[in-house]
């Protein structure tokens, strides 16, 4: 099994190779023939012939380049993947070695990154960032995206005027350039080890509100740095209107096109009009002349809370797909493009220049995450650890360093050899080390439990599959009675060994069995609309038929709600260890209890009072078995119950769960018993 795997990877390697020698010699090659079969002359016809012929020209040079990028970023993809390490960063790479090999130089101009590239980005972060989640680290967010970005400005500024020969306009003015954080290899890496979801929220949450206000920042400090002239009124009523103009036109966006998809019931159209708003939301703003990344922040956030509310399962669906994959595509043509636009004999040749700025950059990340995150709710020491060293710089800081004018000179080629050192040094450096940190934190969300059942279902899978390719070979003639009397029973006694084991194990810790469960229904459900999907090409059934039935499959998909759902979980009432209390709002205790009862918890309630005006409440008892209380949680956020939050979980008197409508409290009980 090790030797296929390994032949594997060296397969992809070698057509990885192949991918590059052929995409860089097929581009001189183009540009070539492109140059030689352009006519000579100075007529009139001649140069129409020569423009049209460069323009079809660099239409077919433009449409290559597209598909060799792709066929490499999938190439680096599966290796990557198979490797673990960062897609971005051996994205990052390729586009280095792209870099060296070709003899053509891809340039990229900073509208392109900016408008193109960057809109799907940040819109896909924002819409799936929920509301209330921000609103309760809104404070810390926003210390580290505004506070955070002026005191990282003039840090960097100030250790690159007292390290170097710059100007302190000149410092200030690469401060304000690399100041905006782009994790967007740390935040992959996040989701896929299952790290706690404050933590992405905080950096993500970060990143979205720092790039506008750096892009802001940016533009002074070059207004500054080029005209000489500086007045703090006015540069603190521009941050302002630019920054303020930016928000208030992607939420007045959003608003309209959530509106326009609430009275639309056509998935196609629908996420259509997502794709208008991320792109027009940061073309308008462009035009009035404020920031249109902060356009773009605001619209995803507000079409990200109110679209889906609105959207059939199916559309719903269909438009987080498209945006993750809008958003794979931004992420592959950036990061090969980050690589082909670093000059490595730059760096090379400004190497001190380039030290400087890492450590300026590394300082001033330290001052700004241990000096302003204490700023609202408390952040953890070791979250705080991880925010420190996966603050990476990205596409935001190429594309400022890339719309530095000529006119300043030296000064502004050094700038560019910093930023491109510093997004180099932060990508492959901190990029590449995040996952082993991670670990070191202690923040992978995996219990013990988790990590056991997982050895011993994996090492029972093992066995039966030895057992089974064993069989295989003894029913085909090529293993004899004797061995496979001799190999057989011990393989299949240690199978069954092990699946009881971890079994066991589950019964233990019910945790473990509801993440299972989860996994299975999701992989039926899945099943299921692939099945469907068969049976409408087959022309089985209408197509009327069909949308009815996957509106089905996905509502389960999307609400974790289905009938097999409740036919899975436990309708028992022994071992009840935790008495659940909910005080509620006494109009949602219908609706709460025709959620509760088919899930056969016991459950009652009592009639009560409270609030400021004395409303009538009721207050809802429920017996669990342990491990149980993430299924209420999942249950009420499901129950579309405004500004639901989550409390401490080891929590035993202050509540576990509030929102508007309920105040939720878990508590240990020694006896449980019906009367």
């Amino acid at each position: 099994m090790k030797k296929t795997s390994f032949n594997k990877n060296i397969f992809l390697i070698i057509i990885l190779a192949i991918s590059i020698i052929f995409l860089a010699v097929s581009l001189d090659f183009s540009i070539a023939s492109a140059s030689d079969t352009l006519p000579s002359g100075s007529s009139q016809a001649n140069q129409s012939f020569t423009q049209e012929a460069e323009e079809e020209s660099n239409i077919i040079l433009i449409i290559e380049i597209v598909i060799g990028l792709l066929l490499i970023s999938s190439l680096v993809g599966i290796i990557t993947e198979r490797l673990r390490v960062p897609y971005t960063a051996g994205l990052v790479v390729i586009g280095l070695i792209l870099a060296l090999i070709g003899r053509t130089d891809i340039t990229v101009s900073p509208e392109l990154f900016l408008g193109l590239l960057v809109p799907p980005l940040i819109f896909e972060a924002a819409f799936q960032v929920k509301a209330q989640d921000l609103l309760k680290d809104m404070a810390p967010i926003l210390s580290l995206a505004i506070p955070g970005v002026l005191l990282t400005t003039f840090l960097v500024g100030g250790v690159l005027y007292w390290g170097t020969d710059f100007s302190l306009t000149t410092a200030l003015l690469f401060g304000s350039l690399i100041a905006a954080t782009d994790p967007v290899a740390v935040v992959s890496l996040f989701r896929s080890l299952g790290v706690p979801h404050r933590l992405q929220l905080l950096l993500e949450g970060e990143s979205l509100f720092n790039d506008g206000t750096a892009i802001v920042l940016f533009n002074m400090m070059l207004t500054i740095a080029i005209t000489g002239y500086f007045n703090l009124g006015e540069s603190i009523l521009n941050f302002i209107v630019v920054s303020g103009g930016g928000l208030l036109i992607g939420l007045l966006l959003g608003l309209v096109i959530s509106l326009a998809i609430s009275i639309i019931d056509n998935s196609l159209i629908e996420t259509t009009l997502t794709t208008v708003l991320a792109f027009g939301s940061y073309i308008l703003a462009e035009q009035f002349h404020v920031s249109g990344v902060l356009a773009v922040v605001a619209a995803g956030i507000v079409s990200g809370n109110l679209g889906p509310q609105r959207m059939t399962p199916t559309t719903r669906i269909l438009v987080y797909n498209f945006w993750e994959y809008a958003a794979f595509l931004a992420n592959s043509f950036v990061f090969l493009l980050i690589g082909l636009q670093i000059d490595l004999n730059i760096l090379i040749t400004d190497w001190k220049a380039v030290l400087w700025a890492i450590l300026a950059v590394l300082v001033a990340r330290a001052a700004s995450i241990y000096g302003l995150s204490w700023i609202g709710p408390g952040i953890p020491r070791r979250y705080k650890h991880v925010l420190y060293w996966g603050g990476l710089r990205g596409a935001i800081s190429l594309a400022l360093a890339l719309s530095l004018p000529v006119s300043l000179g030296e000064q502004g080629t050094i700038i560019k050899s910093m930023a491109f050192g510093v997004v180099l040094f932060t990508l492959l450096v901190q990029g590449l080390t995040m996952k082993p940190f991670i670990t070191r934190m202690g923040l992978i969300e995996k219990s013990p439990a988790q990590e056991e059942y997982e050895s011993l279902n994996a090492r029972s899978v093992m066995a039966r599959s030895a057992h089974k390719q064993l069989e295989s070979m003894y029913k085909d003639g090529m293993l004899s009675s004797h061995v496979w009397n001799v190999l057989s029973k011990p393989i299949t006694t240690h199978a069954n060994s092990l699946s009881d084991t971890a079994a066991k194990t589950m019964r233990a810790h019910p945790d473990v069995e509801t993440k299972e469960l989860e996994s299975a229904i999701k992989a039926v459900l899945t099943s299921e609309r692939a099945t469907l999907r068969t049976l409408l090409r087959d022309g089985r059934i209408s197509e009327e038929t069909f949308t009815s039935l996957v509106h089905e499959v996905d509502s389960a998909l999307t609400e974790q709600q289905s009938d097999l759902v409740r036919l899975l979980m436990t309708r028992t009432t022994k071992n009840i260890e935790i008495l659940m209390t909910i005080v509620i709002q006494d109009k949602d205790l219908q609706k709460i209890s025709n959620l509760l009862e088919p899930y056969g918890f016991p459950m009652t309630h009592i009639a009560s009072t409270g609030g400021f005006l004395g409303r009538k409440n009721a207050t809802v008892l429920i017996g669990l078995p342990k491990g149980k209380r993430l299924v209420i949680k999942k249950l009420l956020e499901s129950a579309n119950l405004a500004n639901l939050k989550a409390g401490a979980e080891d929590t035993k008197i202050s509540p576990e769960l509030s929102h508007d409508g309920a105040t939720i409290f878990s508590l240990p009980i020694e006896r449980y018993e019906e009367l």
